[in-house]
């Protein structure tokens, strides 16, 4: 009965791998076919062609270099303001303390269309005009949540007898901060700016709401869809926006897994 359910266990675990990364599978071949316009199964041939093709075009190179700059900005952004948030949230009590927890996180738990309305309307409200820190702004929204989450969760692993002992030596507050708490946090903020730059990277929803008439890099493949010229281009661009963004989350994900509190480690 055992081995029958271990067996099951593992063709549902198959089964559920196919079906999330199938459609990603479908996109890195279709980089390489040699049709342009339609899709054919199999393709018709198999080329590199295309990714040629990718390199030469400046509008491919202008929302790349778009996004990697949104999305540092963002990232920077988050480390700083979730980094505050999460010290001022995690250790001390005061009234208030859970709803403004709740806001912090709401930004990323509300849908993107709601929040990109949100931001359009109040940019509107107050004339700003929309460009690129617009869209970094709105971006900040989520990606602060994302670093905050992993502060707040290493914090309350952190033993307070550290700090307690930081002070009892003599450090001052900075020195408490630079040399004991954020050694401490570095691999979690590390991964949640890894997390952040990835889920900004590849934002099409507030970024539609926010970009005016700029174009970052999954709004360009937005269009490009919508307005095909050379399909194999748009699944090039998507094969690098999927390496782009597969790298940071696996990066996060060895850095914060199988990590003990923080007081446990020599």
């Amino acid at each position: 009965m055992r081995s029958k359910a271990s067996l099951g266990l593992k063709i549902g675990t198959g089964l559920g791998l196919l079906f999330l990364h199938a459609p990603l599978a479908f996109v890195i071949l279709y980089a390489f076919t040699t049709e342009e316009r339609s899709y054919q199964f199999p393709p018709p041939g198999l080329t590199l062609k295309w990714f040629g093709v990718a390199w030469s075009r400046p509008d491919v190179w202008n929302a790349l270099t778009l996004s990697f700059q949104v999305a540092a900005v963002a990232t920077i952004l988050a480390l700083v303001l979730g980094t505050l948030a999460a010290g001022a949230l995690a250790r001390t009590r005061f009234f208030g303390r859970e709803a403004i927890s709740l806001l912090i996180i709401l930004p990323i738990a509300l849908p993107g269309i709601v929040t990109g309305i949100a931001l359009r309307s109040a940019f509107s409200l107050m004339d700003i005009p929309f460009s690129f820190w617009t869209i970094v702004v709105g971006h900040a929204t989520f990606c602060v949540v994302v670093v905050h989450n992993n502060a707040v969760a290493r914090l309350r692993r952190m033993s307070p007898s550290i700090v307690e002992a930081s002070y009892d030596l003599g450090a001052d507050s900075i020195q408490t901060f630079r040399y004991v708490i954020l050694p401490n946090l570095g691999t979690a903020l590390l991964a949640g700016a890894m997390l952040a730059f990835a889920l900004s990277f590849d934002e099409v929803i507030v970024t539609t709401f926010t970009a005016g008439q700029q174009s970052t890099l999954p709004i360009w493949m937005l269009n490009e869809l919508v307005r095909p010229r050379q399909r194999p281009v748009t699944n090039v661009v998507a094969v690098i926006v999927i390496i782009l963004t597969f790298l940071p989350i696996l990066a996060a994900y060895y850095l914060t897994r199988e990590e003990g509190p923080a007081s446990d480690r020599p």
